[in-house]
């Protein structure tokens, strides 16, 4: 396994200052009369490590830094975990009954959260909201709950899946853009091996990656939306159906049976795993925006001619997919929610509420299309991408105009479901599980659990 490179407080700085910011840009909060003057508590994984190069924890760092400037007589107690750590202890404190103040949801606990009565149905108070006209109505999709809506989505809404690859290592092996077809991939798998480079870079050592990464945008190329949504909506789709079937056996074909990607997908990470592409290791990577930001300010201070050469394309086609051809996966994966509890505290409640808004509002999209040409809840009316360099440009036109949107899978549904098929799609990428045993293990998951 390659070592992780770490990007330091000079490399974050010197990507913010080449956007024409400074390290220190901060932003305003409306200013708010909030009557509460005791201890709120919020949980969230935006560390300082992740923000490094990731636009959607930094403006939801910065913001959170400016509410609380704004409001000194609140103590903001801030519980920051790592990503991974952070959905096990909030699925553990779900379990006791004893969720913080404010945190942050993943759509797919939404339905069993707010049926145990543990999360505040927030529908009422998101519709009075100050900002509400200038919401993007489809991000709430995946904290709602029947008609009752349970959280603000928060952070930037990117792609869980794009291509990035070095068009001048591509250009030796023939191709003057990444392919369309997996069948040339792996004609250009040839000339790489021989090279004893890897083709595409995959990390799928935490499980979750081959799902949100991989197999939401590949299973559109089979399904169509109408199936994914007629599962959430429990119509009458299953795991089991042939075309569900179908793109998992194109998986196992993809990562068992040829030589495209790196031998320890299954080992690393995704953050393992880019760092193959940075090094030249391999001519493509595959992972979300948050995989981009760091490549982008990693290349950037350290290889220039690298950094030039970036390009993005959406997953290659398969040949028996007959769907969306150009589809990648993007949405808001989080969303802020509130402890049921709070209801019994109102001068607290209104001060989560605000913060809330602010964490979501004008001032973090604001901040984040700015400094980063990137979206959340919020809309920003006309973003400007003339001051941003050709990649970030790039970037914003493959995520939010040349490409077919579609669903992450794993923002709905629930993780008893999802924990099931992301283990049993380790088995299946390594050729130890057929596709239909992993199907009907996510369908008998699916009928137990959702």
């Amino acid at each position: 396994m390659k070592k992780r490179q770490v990007i330091s407080t000079v490399l974050t700085a010197a990507m913010v200052a080449s956007m024409g910011l400074t390290a220190s840009a901060a932003t305003d909060v409306a200013a708010t009369d909030l009557a509460y003057t005791g201890e709120l508590e919020i949980m969230h994984y935006s560390t300082s490590e992740e923000s490094e190069g990731n636009g959607g924890s930094d403006g939801f760092r910065t913001v959170l830094a400016a509410w609380q400037e704004a409001h000194p007589d609140i103590t903001l107690n801030e519980n920051v975990l790592a990503n991974a750590e952070y959905k096990t202890q909030i699925a553990t404190l779900a379990a006791a009954g004893d969720l913080p103040d404010v945190f942050l949801l993943q759509g797919m606990n939404t339905k069993a959260w707010a049926e145990q009565g543990l999360i505040m149905d927030l529908t009422d108070t998101i519709a009075a909201s100050p900002y509400y006209a200038d919401y993007d109505q489809a991000y709430f999709t995946p904290f709602k709950s029947g008609d009752s809506v349970y959280g603000y989505p928060v952070l930037t809404g990117g792609t869980c899946t794009v291509v990035i690859y070095d068009k001048a290592m591509w250009a030796e092996a023939g191709f003057d853009a990444f392919p369309t077809t997996w069948e040339d991939v792996e004609k250009a798998a040839e000339y790489f091996s021989e090279q004893g480079i890897d083709t595409v870079a995959f990390g799928n050592g935490g499980q979750w990656q081959a799902n949100s990464d991989f197999l939401s945008t590949l299973g559109n190329r089979y399904t169509g939306p109408e199936w994914f949504q007629s599962l959430c909506d429990k119509s009458g789709a299953a795991f089991t159906d042939e075309k569900f079937v179908a793109a998992l056996a194109e998986t196992q074909r993809l990562f068992a049976e040829t030589n495209i990607f790196n031998e320890d997908f299954n080992a690393v990470t995704n953050e393992d795993a880019r760092e193959y592409y940075i090094s030249g290791d391999a001519a493509a990577f595959i992972g979300g925006n948050w995989d981009e930001s760091y490549i982008w300010a990693t290349l950037k201070e350290a290889d220039e001619e690298k950094f030039n050469n970036i390009g993005f394309a959406p997953l290659p086609q398969p040949a028996d997919a007959t769907e969306a051809p150009t589809s990648q996966n993007i949405g808001l994966g989080y969303a802020v929610a509130f402890n049921a509890n709070l209801a019994d505290d109102p001068d607290k409640l209104a001060a989560a509420i605000d913060l809330a808004q602010e964490l979501t509002g004008p001032a973090f999209a604001s901040y984040v299309a700015e400094n980063y040409a990137l979206g959340g809840l919020t809309k920003v009316a006309d973003v400007d991408l003339s001051s941003f360099d050709q990649i970030t440009q790039d970037f914003y036109n493959y995520s939010y105009v040349d490409t077919e949107k579609c669903e992450i899978y794993d923002s709905y549904i629930n993780g008893a479901v999802w924990g099931v098929l992301n283990t049993d799609l380790q088995s299946l990428m390594n050729g130890e599980m057929t596709p239909e045993e992993v199907a009907a293990n996510a369908q008998a998951a699916y009928e137990e659990n959702y």
